[in-house]
């Protein structure tokens, strides 16, 4: 795992965050959620883990799913 960024939500996401997930971080936060937000990389995939439980993924396949932290 390659650590990426952290960043406050209802802020801009740094330049490091993919072009992809941007508009899933979006949707998260317009829940109202906030907290923070972790950048990292898996296997080269980001995944933006929101302190307040949410996640955004990038699949091997491609697509980009959003969706409350899983056990």
């Amino acid at each position: 795992m390659q650590l990426g960024t952290r960043w406050a939500t209802g802020t801009q996401p740094p330049a490091s965050v993919p072009a992809e997930l941007r508009p899933a971080i979006a949707e998260v936060e317009a829940q109202g959620l906030t907290g923070y937000w972790t950048l990292t990389w898996l296997e080269g995939r980001p995944i933006a883990e929101l302190d307040a439980g949410w996640e955004v993924l990038l699949t091997a396949s491609g697509d980009v799913i959003a969706r409350p932290f899983q056990d």
